[in-house]
């Protein structure tokens, strides 16, 4: 008999790095556990918007490694990002054709940043694409994106793991964090001094919300890896899935959440 249980997942940000979610979510697939909703900020948005279409983890996987990201990137003519989050609509619309919450196969929350009112908004209906650029949009890199009369940007600025859409909705919560923070002895320059201050932000309001997972699952070692190491995907998804598999192990009451019912595939 198929699991009744409400299983809500949460993927945080951090760049490339969030490939490490979709060897956590094959993984899970195959202990039997199959998330009923999944809330997501920036790279956790983008994993979790495919998987919610139907995508299998590794199906991904093989679209990101055969795609030339940098060929959708393109400069913006703004003093608020150098490049434009708008350039890359169209590979979102290759996978993603129906550009709608309501598509999804999986229910599906995704955290941006209004950088004006500095709060953070939730999207879970409506149009699909426009919300996942605003999750991923990296201030200072990319254009605020808008949508209505907001000025969106990155959700992991304020909350890199979205717990709250699960809240109250789900019967256990999984949460998974790819933004490791490597120990560091000798920052170099003052672009390290920054980028280590955003992860410390950015973890920070992640341990904040590790008492509202019943699980949380975070991979050793990920903090080695760039922030845009495209290359190393199939590593990081390995060590998403490895550690996945270990803390299963060790925590063997995970296998209560087996046998939800599986999503159907992709068309």
């Amino acid at each position: 008999m198929k699991s009744k249980l409400k299983i809500g997942v949460a993927l945080s940000g951090g760049g490339v790095r969030g490939i490490s979610h979709l060897g956590v979510l094959q993984a899970l697939n195959e202990m039997g556990i199959f998330p009923t909703k999944i809330s997501g900020t920036s790279a956790g948005a983008i994993a979790g918007a495919m998987f919610c279409a139907g995508y299998e983890p590794k199906e991904v996987l093989k679209i990101i490694v055969e795609t030339n990201y940098f060929k959708f990137l393109r400069p913006a003519i703004s003093l608020t990002g150098i490049l434009k989050m708008s350039s890359i609509e169209g590979l979102f619309r290759t996978y993603l054709s129906h550009n709608d919450f309501a598509q999804l196969k999986t229910p599906l929350a995704v955290a941006a940043t209004d950088i004006n009112k500095g709060k953070v908004i939730y999207f879970s209906e409506g149009e699909l694409i426009q919300p996942i650029m605003a999750s991923s949009c990296i201030p200072g890199m990319f254009e605020p994106i808008k949508i209505g009369n907001k000025f969106l940007v990155d959700g992991g600025v304020l909350n890199n793991l979205p717990v709250e859409p699960l809240d109250g909705t789900c019967d256990y919560v999984i949460g998974v964090n790819c933004n490791q923070l490597p120990e560091e002895s000798n920052i170099r320059n003052m672009k390290g001094l920054i980028e280590r201050a955003v992860i410390m932000s950015m973890n920070y309001n992640v341990y904040s919300r590790k008492a509202k997972c019943d699980y949380f699952i975070e991979a050793p070692g990920l903090g080695k890896y760039g922030v845009f190491d495209i290359k190393k995907a199939a590593e990081l998804f390995q060590a998403g899935y490895q550690e996945t598999m270990r803390f299963a192990e060790e925590n063997p009451s995970i296998a209560e959440l087996t046998n939800s019912p599986k999503p159907q595939p992709s068309l």
